[in-house]
């Protein structure tokens, strides 16, 4: 019974060393206890991490059954084996002595191990991939926590009867769950969600509210389907509005009858469905869509031990570009705490480069100690470790350097993008490889002197830079108005803004505004009237990234940039002179 020990996380994270093999491994495994704070009273829960799992997993948080102990009852279900066979961070609820509370208590309580669990105190997961389990009576706990915070959850099914009334219960729970310490403002707006009902008594009037809530809520229509190990599955109907994106008909409601009873087996089945959705951030809300697997996507996964440190790409090369020519290439960087694969899923950058004929990259960050005593291995861009700045420019180089050596890159057109970290390691690449790059995209994020632990030299070299942000990113936006500028940054990104204005010899009081919703423009030209910085604001938006960012970076700004054989900056082909 040895694996069955709760243990408590340490104090001091620091003290274990990171395999330099696998830098994006936890640092610990087996069971935890945590505590989270609801309503003003104290709550433990079990998280349990898999041996050699590798950060920005997929997450299953379960209310399991009342009067039942957490490790005991993850291996008599099967959540543990289910948990180590398909690699994901589990997290158990515990019902107090007394049993379940229906009355919104408990789903507070589930909800905010949803936000504990994004602290990156011991462990780093991400926001796209949290599930919600209840079984026995603790499944309407799941329900009434995902009826709260909708637009969060990535997927719902639960086993047993739903022990509260849904549709009763849905009124009192609606509205916002502001849940602090998580970067993505949560509106907890109610939208379609993929629900798995295991149901011992489809007659039940409890489980009828419930089934008949989520099928509105999901739009379903028609007669239901069967297969896949459920009895009944509705498919939803596609929402179009702004703030919600249901890609491929993917939140169904399925119903499966049966015991009621999780094991390995159904457990196995559900994850099967439930597990491919993600709650993806963009403008407005959150999208639901089906995750892209890099490999099964055609890309083709690259490691390289890059100054003592393994490093990994993903590189995608579309069917289209032949050997007989050469195409550009675009680097596609992820935020802090992300990975290569979340984010070729994440920005969509694949599927323009199909449409567009170019070639792709997505690396790896280094690894990065945010607190003196904490995580040592959080991928960030232009981090440190143990004191030690980590080298992202020169692995950036070398990568570079390594694909052009295989595969048909055209040098005269190689750009670089990415977001919140990504950003930042854009537009450092921006002043310290204008050599290389004909053009750089940020989204949420430019150089913050605070935020990048390297000192590099800047090149000469003009690289025109296209900034992307929501107007509600509190990373990048400030809330006071701007005397000079039409919008109004936090300091730091602000000096860097007037810095690339001198660099090129622009006028910041020469700006050309349009709006093509959800941005609003602010371009600022050369006297040639080149747009060698470009500022846009997403309405609505938090600090997030939406696929329709990859296709504007492109076909805007990247497409128009090129070197000509001397070097040279061109737009459209004409010399950019300073």
């Amino acid at each position: 019974m040895g694996e069955l020990k709760v243990q408590k996380f340490p104090e001091k994270m620091a003290d274990f060393s990171v395999d330099f093999a696998h830098p994006n491994r936890s640092l610990v495994q087996g069971y935890f206890e945590e505590w989270v704070w609801v309503n003003g009273d104290r709550r433990s829960f079990l998280t349990y991490i898999p041996e050699n799992l590798e950060y920005c997993r997929p997450c299953l948080i379960v209310a399991i059954p009342s009067g039942k102990e957490g490790t005991e009852y993850a291996q008599e279900s099967g959540l543990k084996k289910l948990a180590d066979e398909e690699k994901l961070f589990l997290f158990l609820l515990e019902s107090a002595p007394s049993g379940w509370e229906y009355g919104g208590q408990d789903a507070d309580y589930m909800n905010a191990v949803y936000s504990a669990v994004q602290s990156r105190d011991y462990y780093v997961t991400m926001q796209d991939n949290i599930f919600a389990c209840g079984i026995g009576d603790g499944a309407a706990i799941a329900h009434q926590a995902v009826q709260k915070m909708t637009s969060e959850w990535s997927g719902l099914f639960s086993f047993g009867r739903i022990e509260a009334n849904l549709r009763e219960s849905g009124e009192c729970l609606a509205g916002n769950a502001e849940q602090n310490g998580v970067e993505l403002h949560i509106e907890a707006a109610k939208c379609q969600v993929p629900v798995w009902m295991w149901l011992d008594d489809s007659k039940d009037s409890c489980n009828r509210e419930a089934l008949s809530y989520w099928k509105e809520q999901n739009h379903v229509t028609g007669e239901p389907l069967k297969g896949q190990g459920a009895d009944w599955i509705w498919m939803p109907s596609p929402v179009h509005n702004r703030t919600q994106v249901n890609e491929a008909q993917i939140s169904q409601v399925r119903v499966t009858l049966g015991s009621g009873k999780a094991d390995f087996e159904s457990l196995s089945k559900i994850w099967a469905y439930i597990g491919m959705a993600r709650r993806h951030r963009g403008f407005a809300g959150k999208n639901l869509r089906y995750f892209r697997d890099p490999v099964v996507s055609g890309a083709v996964l690259q490691e390289r031990v890059f100054e003592g440190m393994n490093r990994l790409w993903y590189e995608y090369v579309p069917e289209s570009c032949g050997t007989d020519q050469k195409w550009p290439l675009v680097v596609v960087m992820h935020g802090r705490g992300g990975t290569a694969e979340s984010f070729f899923d994440i920005s969509a950058m694949a599927q323009v480069a199909e449409a567009r004929r170019f070639l792709v990259v997505f690396p790896q960050a280094g690894i990065h100690q945010q607190k003196p005593d904490g995580l040592k291995n959080v991928l960030y861009w232009n981090g440190s470790y143990a004191g030690r700045p980590v080298n992202d420019v020169g692995f950036i180089r070398s990568m570079v350097e390594d694909v052009s050596a295989r595969l048909p890159v055209d040098p005269k057109r190689i750009y670089a993008c990415g977001q919140s970290s990504g950003g930042i390691m854009a537009d450092v690449l921006s002043d310290s490889a204008g050599d290389l790059f004909a053009a750089c995209g940020c989204w949420s994020g430019m150089y913050h002197p605070r935020k990048v632990h390297r000192t590099y030299e800047k090149t000469e070299a003009v690289v025109p830079v296209l900034f992307l942000c929501g107007e509600k990113d509190r990373f990048c936006m400030s809330e006071e108005a701007d005397t000079e500028f039409p919008f109004s940054l936090i300091p730091e990104l602000r000096k860097d803004i007037v810095e690339k204005i001198e660099h090129c010899h622009l006028d910041k009081n020469h700006v050309q505004t349009w709006t093509t919703w959800p941005v609003t423009w602010y371009s600022y030209p050369n006297r040639q009237g080149i747009p060698l910085l470009t500022v846009g604001i997403v309405s609505d938006m938090a600090h997030a990234n939406y696929p329709e960012e990859s296709w504007i970076t492109y076909d805007q700004f990247f497409s128009q940039f090129a070197k000509d054989e001397e070097g040279n900056l061109c737009y459209r082909g004409e010399k950019v002179f300073i």
